[in-house]
């Protein structure tokens, strides 16, 4: 039997997830897996992208522990799958159960938005424009090397508020770069 969450073959044992439950549910973890799970390492990204699929999973354990694991990544993308995943009333409250409050919900970690070259931006930077957008609505064409000073961040990471040709826009992140 592979790992639950990797599907390694190797060095596998098996683990109670924690807290128990009724009856106790044992999965089958790697070494590295195990190390996640008991917080001992930081998700990689390719751990990361196995999370999306059993998150999924019709087994118990694993989605738990992947839907625990992803509370951790820092990212948008695993705010936006913890939105969309499904779990029943009794799965949730295992899955939190298991948090035990150390971990900060994804909810209250803060957003990170980058720019086109992953720099990221915080609130007030300058950026410039990395091409010509057309502003819908407005009639005219935002120039390539325009540079828009004292950005507003937004909720959604792939978005920036900004003044051009003294007309407040929203801008997405791929278009710009820190000035």
């Amino acid at each position: 039997m592979p790992c639950a969450l990797c599907s390694a073959t190797l060095g596998l044992v098996d683990f109670a997830v924690p807290p128990p439950s009724t009856p106790a549910e044992l999965v089958c973890l790697c070494g590295d897996c195990r190390k996640l799970v008991e917080g001992t390492a930081a998700p990689d990204p390719v751990i990361a992208g196995l999370l999306r699929d059993v998150v999924w999973s019709e087994d118990a354990g694993p989605q738990v522990l992947a839907w625990r694991l992803l509370h951790r990544v820092r990212e948008p993308w695993a705010a936006e799958l913890l939105e969309q995943v499904w779990l029943d009333e009794d799965r949730l409250a295992w899955a939190k159960a298991g948090l035990g409050g150390a971990e900060a919900p994804v909810e209250d970690a803060p957003l990170r938005v980058i720019d086109s070259n992953g720099t990221a931006l915080a609130e007030g930077d300058a950026v410039t424009l990395i091409k010509d957008l057309e502003v819908k609505g407005a009639g005219f064409t935002a120039k390539r090397g325009t540079l828009v000073k004292g950005i507003h961040l937004t909720e959604d990471p792939g978005l920036v508020e900004g003044r051009v040709n003294g007309m407040v826009i929203v801008l997405k992140t791929a278009f710009l770069k820190r000035a």
